[in-house]
């Protein structure tokens, strides 16, 4: 009887999967291979060194007319941040407080990536509507209401990657053998420098 049940249950199990594989859907005929063009369109990711950045500059300045118009509405005209937008300036030395303000100076290790997400998802509702040299120069406007660049610092393809962030390290240990041990690692009571 027990060899029964087994089998039966086997049959049940082998009859559910032919009725869902019957009922999967066939797509033959839906959708494209998307041209080169598309995809080159597509393919905008920045890495961290940069390689991928566009031709253009811009300079702390000019962002801050930029960013007066087209981001101050969600983000605040000192940066603050609103209901709508988080904070980008502010939070030095809170990472390790019990109460972090995560902005682009206090937690973003790379400034490639401030290129990166402006370009893809700024202004929220307009996401790439911004060129090359707007992309640079809010960029720059922010790196500088961080203190991280000076106002006139012009940022470009060349000189955004050399950008050091102020929590560039802060991510992965120096000794990237330490990043399985915690005691290497300085961890205490499950939080991790």
């Amino acid at each position: 009887m027990r060899f029964h049940s087994s089998w039966l249950s086997l049959v049940a199990a082998g009859a559910a999967c032919a009725v869902a594989a019957a009922q999967t859907p066939d797509y033959k005929n839906v959708g494209r291979t998307p041209t080169a063009q598309e995809v080159e369109a597509m393919d905008i990711a920045v890495s961290t060194a940069g390689q991928e950045l566009p031709p253009g500059s811009g300079n702390a300045k000019t962002g801050a007319v930029l960013f007066a118009a087209k981001c101050a509405v969600c983000h605040g005209e000192s940066q603050e941040g609103s209901p709508q937008a988080p904070a980008l300036v502010g939070g030095k030395g809170t990472l390790t407080s019990l109460h972090p303000k995560m902005t682009v100076g206090s937690y973003w290790p790379f400034a490639t990536t401030i290129f990166d997400y402006v370009r893809r998802a700024m202004p929220r509702y307009q996401e790439g509507s911004l060129k090359p040299d707007e992309i640079y120069s809010l960029t720059a406007f922010l790196l500088y209401r961080n203190d991280i660049i000076k106002e006139d610092d012009v940022m470009s393809a060349s000189t955004l990657p050399k950008i050091k962030m102020p929590n560039r390290d802060g991510f992965i240990p120096q000794n990237t053998d330490e990043i399985h041990d915690w005691k290497a690692r300085g961890c205490k009571l499950g939080h991790c420098p």
